[in-house]
Order: C-alpha cells, then structure tokens, then sequence
C-alpha cells in the first residue's frame, strides 16, 4: 500500500479507490502530548488543502487537512476516547479518518518518504 506524504506533514495510505489519512511522527512530536482530537463527520465532501479535522495539543490547536480531495467513509471514533493515540501512534492507530478518493491523480503532487525526510530534514 502507498504512503504519501504532504508539507503539512499529513500521510495518507491508499489501497485502490480508499485512503487513510493521519498526520506523522514529526507533526505529533512538534505539538506534543495531544489531548483533544475531531475528525471530519461521515458522508463529509473534504478538498485537497482544506480543513478536515482538528487536533490540540498542550501546545496549540492546529488543523489537519485533506491531502486530497474525496468523501469521508468513517472517522476513527478511538480518538475520542484516547487522543493520545496520536501520541503513542501516528502513523497507525492513531489515523483520523479515512475517505475514497475524488481524483487519483493529486497524489502526483504529493511527497514520497524519502522526498518527505528531506523536507523535514530541511526545517
């Protein structure tokens, strides 16, 4: 399954015509402990760069965007009971959302991991 990755250190896995999209490793470890997540409702209409979910951390609230655009076909409900999913596993557990996707070839724009540690890298 492909992983891609966005400079606003969202990653998305895609299988066929469905994503997971959650946000990485770097992004939780710069907010720090998370105490509060919302994901997008099911059924939602999310546009690549658009705001999709909400996530506040000890630190500050940030927005979490769509990496694509597509319909939302379920939100992780555990986030809810356990915002530090996002802590403990960001890159697993700790998704937000998934959705099928509006049009397969935006993920043309978006990074690899290798292209993304670079990015990183260079902040």
């Amino acid at each position: 399954m492909p992983r891609y990755f966005t400079e606003e250190h969202e990653w998305i896995d895609v299988d066929g015509d469905v994503a997971t999209v959650g946000i990485t490793d770097f992004a939780q470890g710069q907010l720090g402990d998370i105490v509060f997540v919302e994901v997008p409702d099911t059924g939602a209409e999310l546009t690549a760069g658009g705001d999709a979910a909400v996530v506040e951390s000890v630190k500050a609230a940030s927005d979490v965007y769509a990496p694509v655009d597509g319909t939302v076909t379920e939100g992780n409900g555990q986030l809810e009971e356990d915002p530090a999913l996002v802590n403990s596993d960001p890159e697993g557990e700790g998704w937000f959302f998934r959705m099928t996707l509006g049009d397969k070839s935006q993920l043309d724009g978006l990074m690899d991991a290798k292209a993304y540690k670079a990015f990183c890298d260079a902040l």
